[in-house]
């Protein structure tokens, strides 16, 4: 689904990713795990090309995106929900719904406003209520609702459960587990181990912009030194 091989990045004269590589099978759940500012989320944005490669290639479906503009990426069917959210505040969850919404894929079922509200119960009972008005954990909920309706084959998750009550990290573990279910893969950002162990198959470790170590998270599980020596505060 998703190919990434020696993905290199710089912001101004800082080298910021180095020959990272990794693959996204379809169907399969994979975490970059690592420290804050190891080079998650700069990886999650050169994938999307927020931040233009100074190396590497990305594919998706087999099809080489690096050089395309966002829009384009996210047309071919690549998802991306951003860790600060940004959700529209003034318009409501119907609204904010409609403006992710994009033309059903072949072999997709088609996501609707009432198969998410059935993913997300608490926007259901909301989808009137403005964005500013949802507490962290709802505008997350939402984000990720928003960036289904653009019918993804993929989905770039970054840093999901950063901020919210436990309480609402086990309800956003149970909607990714439902939506790999539905045949979704999902990249996932994360620093919350416990979260990763609940919704991933993989894990790959990055950590100063290189990676570290990759493989399941069992393995992740059985390899106390690694965790210690990477994932460790």
């Amino acid at each position: 689904m998703l190919q990434v091989a020696g993905l290199s990045a710089h912001y101004g004269r800082a080298h910021i990713l180095d020959d990272v590589g990794f693959t996204v099978g379809a169907g399969e759940v994979v975490v970059l795990l690592g420290r804050n500012g190891a080079g998650k989320s700069t990886t999650m944005k050169a994938v999307m090309g927020l931040v233009p490669p100074s190396a590497g290639s990305v594919r998706f479906l087999d099809a080489e995106v690096v050089g395309q503009p966002p829009f384009r990426i996210a047309r071919a069917g690549l998802g991306y929900v951003p860790e600060e959210r940004r959700i529209f505040t003034e318009l409501t969850v119907l609204e904010n719904l409609e403006v992710g919404r994009q033309k059903p894929r072949e072999g997709l079922a088609p996501w609707t406003p009432e198969r998410l509200f059935e993913l997300f119960p608490s926007l259901g009972a909301m989808r009137d209520r403005p964005g500013g008005r949802m507490s962290g954990g709802e505008q997350q909920m939402l984000t990720i609702a928003r960036t289904l309706m653009g019918n993804p084959r993929l989905v770039l998750l970054d840093e999901p459960s950063e901020g919210l009550a436990p309480v609402i990290i086990e309800r956003m573990a149970h909607a990714i587990r439902a939506l790999k279910s539905e045949g979704l893969s999902i990249l996932l950002s994360e620093q919350n181990l416990h979260f990763a162990r609940l919704v991933s198959d993989r894990a790959v470790i990055i950590e100063k912009g290189r990676i570290r170590w990759s493989g399941s998270l069992a393995a992740l599980m059985d390899a106390a030194e690694v965790r210690e020596q990477y994932l460790s505060v």
